[in-house]
């Protein structure tokens, strides 16, 4: 999957074609940050199960805007404004929601 892929489904479509992905939309995943432009504010989750997901900052459920690339996030997989999945709720793996 191209990194931030349009449309409807995009995201999803790597869950998908992804041997035994287990990330259910609106339900709790884990995984960890991929990639994360700050100055843009746009990101990548690659999830436990497999496949990656968009996030924007605005995500970010500390409200910080910044995340570090490799740290270990639940989030949930929502509709995002362009018709493509996205991550949302982001929080570092231990931490209270």
């Amino acid at each position: 999957m191209t990194a931030f892929a349009h449309g409807p489904g995009a995201a999803m479509t790597a869950f998908a074609r992804s041997p035994g992905a287990a990330v259910i939309p609106f339900a709790e995943a884990t995984g960890v940050v991929a990639a994360f432009d700050e100055p843009r504010g746009l990101g990548m989750v690659r999830a436990d199960g497999g496949g990656e997901v968009p996030f924007h900052c605005t995500a970010i459920a500390d409200g910080t805007r910044t995340i570090p690339v490799g740290e270990a996030v639940r989030f949930r997989l929502v509709p995002g404004h362009l018709g493509r999945w996205e991550a949302d709720a982001l929080a570092p793996v231990g931490t209270a929601s």
